[in-house]
């Protein structure tokens, strides 16, 4: 699962790089009568930036069920996960920066397809925009960045499974075996 996290961490990371290097600065304005329209040269930011879109939702989603995946065919509480402090942290680092990486991503996505579709404009002074520049790069490292915390949070994940069964079979190992002890009247032990 780690793979498969990282795979679609890094094309997603590709592909937000790719359609940022690919945005135009801006359109070509033809007047016409009463209005001006924005003429845009092709690009593929639209296509690339939701890409990168569905790319970060796969990571994060293998990243989150992997979490909580059966650990050689035996499952876990989520109580006992979360037991560990850095697995928290770094989980909750992990969401936050998801949802953060999708905004970047999005905005400036949805923004570039309306200016493409709504080229028609009444105001004779538009410079016929394009989203704003850097969003969709900041997200690309965004998103490539959160691969990595799910990563680090799958690493913590395994750490707390072995604790988990260790606390289980060592439980399991005092019940049997409870080693006998003579003692003697004066405080001295008697082996």
């Amino acid at each position: 699962m780690a793979l498969i996290v990282a795979a679609f961490g890094a094309l997603s990371f590709v592909f937000g790089v790719v359609a940022e290097n690919k945005k135009p600065a801006s359109g070509t304005a033809i007047p016409g009568k009463g209005v001006v329209i924005c003429k845009y040269p092709y690009d593929p930011t639209v296509v690339l930036g939701y890409l990168s879109v569905g790319f970060l939702v796969a990571s994060t989603v293998a990243g989150y069920f992997s979490l909580f995946y059966p650990y050689q065919g035996k499952s876990i509480p989520q109580s006992a996960m979360f037991r560990s402090t850095s697995f928290v942290v770094f989980f909750n680092i992990a969401v936050c920066n998801a949802g953060l990486a999708l905004a970047f991503l999005l905005w400036p996505t949805i923004t570039e397809q309306l200016h493409l579709i709504r080229n028609i404009h009444h105001n004779l002074q538009t410079d016929c925009p394009t989203a704003k520049t850097g969003l969709l790069g900041g997200g690309a490292f965004l998103s490539l960045n959160t691969s990595l915390f799910w990563l680090v949070s799958l690493m913590l994940a395994d750490n707390a499974r072995e604790d988990y069964f260790d606390e289980v079979e060592g439980v399991k190992g005092e019940i049997g075996s409870v080693p006998g002890v003579d003692y003697e009247v004066d405080g001295g032990i008697k082996a």
